[in-house]
């Protein structure tokens, strides 16, 4: 069964907005080695979006030269997305239907190295369904001051065991977590 594993960016006060976090070099390159250890991205519609407006060449052309190493492997990544409002994607994605758990197991169970969800919406429903593997958090070294939070809503708290903690010189730490059994 190949792992579902979560990423993202939070700062200091828990805002997960991607305009509160600073990009650079690093940071980027950091995420383009999170994709590149998936076969496949989930996304829910919004982060689909967002993502395929900034990072679907053209657009991506436009980004400064350390982006690239991302836009490429993303724009090339294999894209699930959930949503009931969109009637089709395209992108290299596929979109994903019916039952949340369902479909999600079902993408588990095939052969590969793990799946990589991205977002904030879908990843609290995943949370909640205790379908979510591995968890990263990248903390930036910024207090935002507003926007929105990581897992509101959930149900229960969620254990986890940190496996892995890495630096990075802008002040940001990425640290992995498994579920605590």
């Amino acid at each position: 069964m190949r792992p579902l594993r979560y990423s993202i960016n939070v700062t200091l006060d828990g805002c997960v907005d991607h305009r509160a976090i600073l990009a650079d070099e690093e940071g980027h390159r950091h995420a383009a080695d999170n994709l590149a250890r998936a076969d496949a991205l989930l996304f829910g519609r919004a982060t689909y979006q967002l993502m395929e407006s900034a990072w679907r060449p053209p657009a991506s052309d436009a980004m400064p030269d350390w982006t690239q190493p991302f836009a490429r492997t993303i724009d090339a990544a294999k894209k699930y997305v959930v949503s009931s409002t969109l009637d089709g994607v395209d992108w290299n994605a596929e979109l994903v239907c019916g039952d949340l758990r369902t479909a999600v197991q079902q993408l588990k169970e095939a052969p590969g190295d793990g799946l990589l969800v991205g977002g904030v919406t879908l990843p609290t429903a995943l949370a909640e369904l205790r379908l979510i593997d591995e968890y990263e958090f990248v903390v930036q070294p910024r207090v935002a001051g507003y926007g929105p939070v990581l897992f509101a809503g959930l149900s229960k708290p969620l254990d986890l065991t940190l496996v892995s903690r890495e630096e990075f010189s802008s002040g940001a730490v990425a640290m992995r977590y498994v579920v605590t059994s």
